[in-house]
């Protein structure tokens, strides 16, 4: 094929790792995430950087692993610590074969099993907090009449 050109590839290929079936070559937290490792997780290392540096390792050892098997949005790091991820392509980065690499934007910590029993069994918990939250607002609403 003589008149088409073929791109040469960048020599420094991107670095990512693989968490399930996303690359994962960026790690963004929210300031709701901040707030909920202060204060549920860790009261020392605290900073934005402190917590992408924990992920990061804990992502290269292969100690996360999704907290239900259907799931991709709730995660566990060694079986204990439970939060939740959002995934979304990167505009800007590739793999060396040009699949997109993912940004790994964490919601929120919901905090540790060994702590909080309730987070052993997510869905039932879930269940427990919407109802409360509405037993809530009825009284509330019952209150203002």
């Amino acid at each position: 094929m003589k008149d088409k050109m073929t791109r040469r590839w960048n020599t420094y290929e991107s670095f990512f790792i693989d968490l399930g079936d996303k690359k994962v070559a960026d790690i963004v937290i929210t300031n709701h995430a901040k707030s909920r490792w202060l204060d549920r997780i860790e009261s020392k290392k605290t900073g934005f950087e402190d917590i992408a540096e924990f992920l990061w390792e804990c992502l290269k050892q292969g100690r996360i692993e999704p907290y239900y098997r259907n799931e991709q949005d709730v995660y566990l790091i060694d079986d204990d610590l439970v939060f939740v991820a959002e995934f979304s392509e990167s505009v800007t980065e590739t793999d060396i074969v040009g699949n997109p690499l993912h940004k790994m934007i964490i919601v929120t910590f919901l905090g540790r099993m060994s702590e909080t029993i309730e987070l052993r069994d997510l869905k039932s918990y879930y269940s427990w907090l919407r109802h409360s939250r509405r037993m809530t607002l009825v009284k509330s609403s019952r209150k203002r009449k």
